[in-house]
């Protein structure tokens, strides 16, 4: 810093964005039975009525439409939830609706309804280069409104064992357990990514080892419009099955040359039926 200059800071950026990254709270009611009741001869001896056992578990999530209530977050955050809550970054905690999700890409839209919601702006996240400086948003272990920054290590990450969706924005910002869907933003406080995963080698309780992963902007920004519109993510595809080329299915086919693959079947009603 020059001197007589103010230090440069984040936080003016931070009271636009912090706002609109809400921690969600979810329910899921289970119903158990003592494995000891197994046996049918104990079950009619002795009935036993199951029990529910509630977990609970908390994510983060974003506001992308103040208007309509919309929140942005993860999958695995809601998946199987009986309810789900939000609590606001003002403390305020409101039921949410479950609008649609995606498995593949790890995405999830709820809606809640509550006056006075601050949104935040979706940036082009193809735009973003490896060396730009992001921040990451959430709620890490229930600490609300946790702020984390670094640079964005890689684009188009893949190669991720256990992940569906191969795209991920990676970071050096701290991503840790209950950070899921919270916002990944670039210094304009305009959402770049959300994140949704950490890597560990020895698992994802492990700790932060500086691998976090965030899924771009402008998927989101996709997937969402289909879950409003459709309530699911719709996907095209061929209608073909196929099998890897053998030697000894050369001399058969009459090629001499094991590139390409064999269609074994073409699907009723499919593109690949229509085009014949």
């Amino acid at each position: 810093a020059v001197a007589g200059q103010p230090v440069p800071s984040l936080a003016p950026m931070l009271q636009q964005a912090m706002p609109a990254v809400v921690s969600v709270n979810t329910k899921q009611v289970v119903r158990v039975r003592n494995p000891f009741f197994n046996d049918p001869i104990l079950r009619r001896l002795f009935p036993q009525v199951p029990q529910d056992r509630i977990n609970e578990s908390l994510g983060s999530g974003v506001i992308i439409d103040a208007q309509k209530g919309y929140v942005l977050t993860n999958h695995h955050v809601i998946e199987n939830a009986d309810d789900v809550q939000v609590t606001l970054g003002d403390g305020r905690t409101v039921k949410a609706d479950f609008i649609g999700s995606d498995a593949d890409t790890d995405i999830a839209l709820i809606r809640i309804k509550a006056d006075n919601l601050t949104d935040i702006k979706l940036a082009d996240s193809n735009a973003l280069r490896v060396g730009d400086f992001v921040v990451a948003i959430g709620n890490p272990f229930g600490f609300t409104q946790t702020v984390t920054s670094g640079i964005v290590s890689a684009v188009g990450r893949s190669g991720i064992r256990g992940l569906g969706y191969q795209n991920f924005i990676q970071t050096d910002a701290s991503i840790n357990p209950g950070n899921s869907g919270g916002a990944l933003v670039n210094l304009q406080g305009q959402l770049v990514g959300i994140n949704t995963a950490s890597f560990n080698p020895q698992g994802s309780m492990a700790g932060n080892i500086g691998l976090g992963l965030a899924i771009p902007s402008n998927l989101a920004r996709n997937v969402v419009e289909q879950l409003v519109t459709k309530g699911v993510v719709v996907r095209g595809t061929l209608g073909l099955e196929t099998q890897n080329l053998t030697q000894q299915m050369l001399q058969g086919l009459g090629v001499d040359s094991l590139r390409g693959a064999l269609v074994t079947r073409v699907l009723p009603g499919s593109a690949a039926a229509a085009a014949g």
